[in-house]
Order: C-alpha cells, then sequence, then structure tokens
C-alpha cells in the first residue's frame, strides 16, 4: 500500500516507480469523479500557500481549482507579495508559513529554494517548477500519455530543443522512472547534464528504459511515440538569448515533416505557452525583429489532431490534485 501522506514532491528522483504510478492512478480517478460531478472534499478547513516568484496561468489555476474541488483555502504570494530571500531568510519564511499553512507550493528559481523551503517547513512542500525540475508537469504529461496510447512502459519520447534545464532533465527522469524510451534530439551544447543522464541511466537499468542524445533529427524522431517541444526562451532571460537559440535550434523545429517522421500514431506535446504563431506581444515584437512566423513548433503542428496540449494542460489540475490529496490526505 501506497502512503505519501506527509511527503515532499520536488523532483521525480525522491519517488518510485510504483509512487509515480500510484499518484497517476489517483489523477485519473480524481479526474473521473469530476467529470461525472461527484464531489469529493477530504481537505476541507486545509490551507495552502502558493508562493510564486515566477509567474503561471496553469499552475496557478491548477492549484487554486484543485484545492478547491478538495474542499481547501489557498493564499496566493507574487512576486510583490512575498519577502522570502528578501526581508526574510527562506528558512524563517518557511518555519513561519509552516505554522499558518498545512502545505506550502513554491514556483521560482533554484532548486536549491524549494529544498530548503522543505528542509525546515514541518508541511508538505511541492515543487511547482524551478529553472531544474518540474515535477507537477511531468504527472500530467504521464496521465495525458497513457490516456492516449495506453501503456506507459516502452513507449519512446523524443524531446527536441533546449533540453538543459527543467523540461529535459523532468522527462528523462520520469521516461528513466517509467520505463520509456527517452531521447534528447538538440545539439550537443543543449543537451543535459552529464552526471543527471549517468544517474537517468542507472535508473534505467532497473526498468527497461533507454537514455539516448543524438543531434540527428531524422534518426531521434524516427518512429517514435511522443514528440516533445518546449519554449526555446524561458521568462527573466535576457533579450540577446534570443539570436542564438534561434540560430542554434531553429532545425529541431518540430513541423508536420518531423511528425510525419515519427508517424501517424504519434502524438506532439507541449507545456505551453508556446510561439506557434505571433499572436502574442513577445511573439510579435521577436516575430517582427527577427523575421519568423512561429518558433519551437508549427502552427499546422500545434493545430493538428496530432497535438494534445490542451488535454495535458487539463491534466495539471488533475495531478496536481492527486499530489496534494496523497501528501495531505488521512
Amino acid at each position: 500500500m501506497v502512503n505519501l501522506k506527509g511527503r515532499d514532491f520536488l523532483t521525480l528522483k525522491d519517488y518510485t516507480t510504483e509512487e509515480i504510478e500510484y499518484l497517476l492512478d489517483l489523477a485519473a480517478d480524481l479526474k473521473d469523479k469530476k467529470k461525472n460531478g461527484i464531489r469529493y472534499t477530504p481537505l476541507t478547513g486545509k490551507n495552502i500557500v502558493l508562493i510564486f516568484e515566477k509567474t503561471s496561468t496553469r499552475t496557478r489555476c491548477a492549484f487554486e481549482v484543485a484545492a478547491a474541488d478538495l474542499g481547501m483555502n489557498s493564499t496566493y504570494l507574487d512576486p510583490s507579495c512575498s519577502q522570502i530571500g528578501n526581508k526574510e531568510s527562506i528558512e524563517d519564511t518557511a518555519r513561519v508559513l509552516g505554522r499558518m499553512f498545512d502545505g506550502i507550493e513554491y514556483r521560482g528559481f533554484g532548486q536549491e529554494i524549494v529544498e530548503e523551503l522543505a528542509k525546515h517547513a514541518d508541511v508538505p512542500v511541492w515543487n511547482g517548477l524551478t529553472d531544474e525540475y518540474h515535477p507537477t508537469q511531468m504527472l500530467a504529461d504521464m496521465l495525458t500519455i497513457r490516456e492516449h496510447l495506453g501503456e506507459l512502459k516502452g513507449k519512446k519520447l523524443t524531446y527536441m530543443g533546449d533540453a538543459r534545464f527543467n523540461m529535459g532533465n523532468s522527462l528523462m527522469i520520469v521516461c528513466a522512472k517509467l520505463g520509456m524510451h527517452f531521447t534528447a534530439c538538440a545539439p550537443k551544447e543543449y543537451f543535459p547534464n552529464a552526471a543527471l543522464v549517468a544517474e537517468c541511466e542507472e535508473i534505467a537499468k532497473q526498468t527497461g528504459a533507454t537514455i539516448r542524445l543524438t543531434e540527428d533529427v531524422n534518426e531521434g524522431t524516427k518512429n517514435v511515440d511522443v514528440i516533445y517541444t518546449d519554449v526555446w526562451v524561458s521568462m527573466g532571460e535576457p533579450a540577446e538569448v534570443w539570436e542564438e537559440r534561434i540560430r542554434s535550434l531553429t532545425p529541431y523545429k518540430v513541423t508536420a515533416d518531423v511528425m510525419k517522421n515519427a508517424g501517424e500514431k504519434a502524438i506532439f506535446m507541449h507545456c505551453l505557452p508556446a510561439y506557434h504563431d505571433l499572436k502574442t506581444k513577445i511573439g510579435k515584437t521577436m516575430g517582427e525583429k527577427y523575421g519568423f512566423e512561429d518558433l519551437e513548433v508549427t502552427d499546422e503542428v500545434f493545430e493538428s489532431a496530432q497535438s494534445v496540449v490542451f488535454d495535458e494542460a487539463e491534466n495539471r489540475m488533475h495531478t496536481i490534485k492527486a499530489v496534494m490529496a496523497a501528501t495531505l490526505g488521512d
């Protein structure tokens, strides 16, 4: 019997295959309850705090709706509201919030911040995103793949683009844990950290997973089940980064040819937001400056029948609900 009560949720490296599968099963059950109008409020009366040093649409909404569905109240702290690391140390912030709230979510910068919060708070701490890891997104992704493709074990997932940070890292970890075949398809300088690759290769030996790094788009995307990408330039990075990333990563854009190479049954995934057109202020400005109509994925692929990005976005709520229910429940 899996029991996660009181556990932090900081990176899936800390969770076993069985525990990850348990959270996915729980998320599927909670999603089914919500779709069928079954009210389920096991955490009525509890309170959580959401610390957002990086703003977000999906993560904030997912946590707030999930908390309300479970019967909880939530308090949102944006960068202008929190004194974490500014007037008050992370350690002291954790000890204060841990006495007022039953759970703490953190979305921001270095992994060391959320680790420090977890070390000093006597309540579960959940990682909503750091520069290194994005574990709640991974659960949403795996639930989505399972819904569309059935079993996870043995499926082939290729991540295209900049695989050095939270998405490339986390997808490699979760694939290793669940016995999936992970490929990072990118220029060599955008490969994941060698130490993490080695760690995932050790995990993969126990689960039947494989880890592959390649610069060859044709080889990396041939006959795979999932093509995954993310934005090339993250929030907070300087404008001069755009030119370098566009030059290096344009050959790794997800196009109709890439999806054809993967196969007609392959699905396309993206954690959003996506620069698939010029309908955003940033996209329009940078598109005019550098002469592009899309970046990491074409609009044709994003809007295609193979795209499951909005199922994926919805599943953020159901999987986050599962994490909170499992770590706060009786």
